[in-house]
């Protein structure tokens, strides 16, 4: 790939990998503390300030290493919750956790907006907007379905934790001390293809849903 190409693929995809990364975060802060815990609040992570949450290798390399590969995936700093502080810890855990993929599907959405709004238009600048709104309902809905994946330390692992009975969610949670274990061999197994066979479905289904309400081609 030549220069010029990486170039524009930066262009393109880092306003929405910006977005969706920072809005994924800020939202699991928020409803912490709407339900009880101001950890992330304290702290100064419940914010749209990109620079608060932006990780150099989660937010930067990771994305334009998947991107390259054709299949976009990110993370940030992760917002601090203390699930201790929550008035109901276990059932307030299923919000907390459903927070950041929700954000990506509800700016998935968005982008889809985006992208009716300015179809028709010409232009340079029209058609630059055009496939940064593509890249923004393919890279949320990727955010989204990846993190449902329910392992810890993933969004998914935490909202199946809070449906269990309390000794298996107990047990299922003992599984964290492998997290950064699990996390690279997730991370490996999307940038070698492997796991097309199980996240390729779902996307394809949601990006053809938003094209279809969006009267998209």
């Amino acid at each position: 790939m030549d220069l010029y190409n990486f170039l524009m693929i930066v262009l393109i995809y880092a306003p929405s990998v910006i977005f969706a990364i920072t809005l994924h975060e800020a939202a699991h802060g928020y409803v912490a503390k709407y339900f009880g815990d101001t950890t992330a609040y304290m702290l100064g992570r419940i914010t749209l300030n990109p620079v608060k949450h932006i990780d150099p290798i989660g937010t930067v390399v990771v994305p334009l290493v998947t991107a390259l590969a054709g299949f976009p995936f990110g993370w940030a700093k992760p917002v601090p919750v203390n699930f201790n502080n929550l008035r109901h810890p276990k059932r307030d855990m299923f919000w907390v956790a459903a927070a950041g993929p929700g954000s990506n599907i509800v700016q998935a959405f968005i982008w889809g907006l985006v992208a009716r709004t300015i179809f028709t238009t010409e232009g340079a600048v029209a058609t630059y907007w055009f496939q940064v709104a593509e890249a923004g309902i393919r890279v949320n809905l990727i955010l989204a379905i990846v993190n449902l994946i329910p392992v810890l330390p993933l969004d998914g692992g935490r909202i199946v934790a809070s449906l269990l009975p309390a000794r298996a969610s107990y047990a299922y949670q003992g599984t964290e001390r492998f997290g950064m274990v699990t996390l690279l061999v997730t991370m490996m197994l999307i940038a070698s293809g492997m796991l097309n066979w199980l996240l390729l479905p779902p996307l394809r289904l949601g990006v053809k849903t938003i094209y279809s309400i969006f009267g998209l081609s």
